[in-house]
């Protein structure tokens, strides 16, 4: 492919405004002509040439909805153009102008992979459109254009699908996502022609759909919202069990932000609390709540003999669960001969210790769920755990603060994101750095750390100088290969050199001898037969004498040699 000369994100000089901007109590059309030539957050200008080569691959790339990494955001305006097209054509080309126009905010400069060649090719499908969908425009101007189909959407579509029980949940989820982008469209449209407010009727529409939109949320197995109770699947003894169990919040304490959701009566589970205490991601928690559920569910109904009644969670599967999923950190713990933090209230009721039980279950699949790359090292998972579970004890024991005579909260806050941001974060940054100095594999394996090299330093006490909240001046954070250094091998008594590792156990050394290493039984089998066939070859015997007792002597130097072998191998690979 060419790359173009120009395009619709080249800087060229024009007039300050609004993108997309038409004169006031006028009914020009929007066009990408309008729009650039307004400019828009430091100019949104073009060339007056542009390549032809990216004809194509505009047509294909809209219809299939491929666009960079950087503009994912877009992807659901341009799936609704796809959509819509046949049906009005002139809304679809507003969505794919407000695809435009937010792209643009994103990236100004084009910087990201395939942007470039995204944008251009997206403002030559807006200018080959823009004529053909304005003269099959029903409505006089293109605010009144995208309101009248909103409604007509709402009426033909949502209203439609909307069956309470019996509605088709995918069908209905998808048309009330299609139409929130149809209203933030019709926003856009309605500040860009300077309507100062939207029409009362549409505002009501859109509210019963952010509503519904919340309650239809996407899920994976299980329909966990109250519209889906009635499914198949919601309707299984153990699935029942195993939600009942996750809802029993009684004795929590919970944040005030979180107040209005109990008010409105929204099913909030003890993940819900973890994600208020802890600062987890909210589709990271609906993720793990499923996860849970299954791997709840799943033990319960397999338990023998069966519980009585089937549908209230066994002790025992709960159990069972911790027993698998807390294996490696129990050794983990044992190694470095610390206590474990999973405490349970003493003299509590049965209920108490399985909620608390749940409790911990869910904060390590949430701190699994989000660890990203750090789930190769998981003895710094069971750092992590270990230290937010201890937190977990505290607050659920309401611990005072020595120093605040405050109930104890968690170091890092429950702030949306926090764990993401100041757990997960600082740590994959030292990932990064160490994958850096691997140059793509080219730098010998001894100059860098991998994911085992660092997680090394999890299995040893001197983790726990680390503390918590975690110390931004700890060993681990600073370079690896500036902490420790050691002495060369061969250097002089008087004066040795010494070279950075961050190794502490094993050092990979990359060298041919390794063909050697590999296959040593193979080679060592080879000599030996060899010296073995040229010390019969020159004795003058045969094969009826090969019992012959100097023959026999001769023969068993192959020990000798096997012995020097396994020396000599020991020595290569030092």
């Amino acid at each position: 492919m060419t790359t173009p000369r120009g395009g619709g994100d080249d800087p060229p000089r024009s007039s300050s405004g609004a993108a997309a901007q038409t004169s006031a109590g006028t009914n020009e059309p929007l066009t990408p002509t309008s729009m650039l030539m307004s400019g828009q957050q430091g100019g949104l200008n073009r060339r007056g040439s542009r390549s032809a080569a990216m004809a194509t691959f505009s047509m294909e790339v809209f219809d299939n909805e491929v666009v960079p990494s950087t503009l994912s955001s877009i992807a659901p305006i341009l799936r609704v153009a796809a959509e819509i097209e046949p049906e009005r054509p002139r809304v679809a080309y507003l969505c794919r102008f407000y695809a435009f126009e937010k792209a643009h905010r994103l990236d100004q400069n084009s910087v990201g992979r395939g942007v470039r060649q995204f944008k251009t090719a997206l403002l030559q499908r807006l200018e080959k459109d823009n004529s053909p969908s304005l003269a099959k425009r029903v409505k006089k101007s293109d605010a009144r254009e995208i309101e009248s189909f909103y409604q007509q959407y709402y009426e033909n579509y949502v209203r439609a699908l909307d069956k309470g029980e019996q509605a088709d949940r995918a069908q209905l989820g998808k048309a009330y996502q299609t139409a929130g982008v149809l209203f933030e469209v019709l926003c856009a449209v309605n500040k860009n022609e300077k309507v100062e407010e939207v029409n009362p009727e549409i505002i009501r529409l859109h509210r019963d759909v952010q509503e519904k939109k919340d309650i239809y949320a996407p899920f994976n197995i299980l329909p966990l919202d109250a519209a889906s109770a009635s499914q198949s699947i919601m309707q299984l003894e153990e699935i029942k069990a195993a939600v009942t169990a996750l809802r029993n919040t009684r004795g929590l304490n919970w944040p005030s932000a979180f107040e209005p959701e109990r008010q409105k009566g929204v099913d909030l589970d003890l993940l819900d609390w973890l994600r208020a205490m802890f600062g987890f991601q909210r589709d990271s928690v609906r993720n793990q709540r499923e996860h849970l559920i299954l791997l709840l569910a799943n033990v319960h109904i397999r338990l023998e003999p069966k519980p009585e009644p089937l549908s209230k969670l066994d002790d025992r599967a709960v159990d069972e669960v911790m027993t698998k999923l807390f294996n490696n950190y129990r050794k983990w713990c044992k190694f470095l001969s610390r206590k474990h933090s999973l405490r349970n209230p003493p003299g509590a009721q049965p209920q108490e210790v399985q909620q608390r039980k749940i409790l911990y279950l869910g904060l390590y699949l949430l701190i699994w769920g989000e660890s990203a790359n750090i789930r190769f090292m998981p003895e710094c998972l069971c750092y992590i755990f270990h230290n937010m579970a201890y937190e977990l004890h505290g607050l659920l024991a309401g611990n005072v603060s020595i120093v605040t005579g405050e109930n104890i909260r968690p170091s890092y806050g429950g702030d949306e994101e926090a764990f993401l941001k100041k757990v997960v974060t600082p740590i994959y940054r030292v990932i990064k750095k160490e994958s850096e100095k691997s140059k793509h594999g080219k730098t010998p394996h001894s100059a860098w750390c991998n994911y085992d090299d660092l997680n090394e330093y999890f299995w040893t006490s001197d983790c726990f100088s680390l503390g918590w909240p975690m110390r931004d001046d700890g060993d681990f954070f600073k370079s690896m290969h500036d902490s420790r250094p050691v002495t060369m091998a061969g250097s002089s008594s008087q004066k040795s050199s010494t070279k950075s590792t961050g190794k502490m156990n094993f050092v990979e050394t990359r060298t041919f001898w390794h063909i050697f290493r590999s296959f040593d039984r193979m080679w060592t089998f080879y000599l030996l037969a060899l010296q073995a066939m040229l010390i019969f070859a020159w004795r003058d015997y045969t094969l009826t004498q090969i019992l012959n007792k100097d023959l026999l002597y001769s023969l068993s130097s192959i020990f000798v040699t096997a012995a020097f072998l396994q020396f000599l191998q020991s020595e290569l690979l030092c």
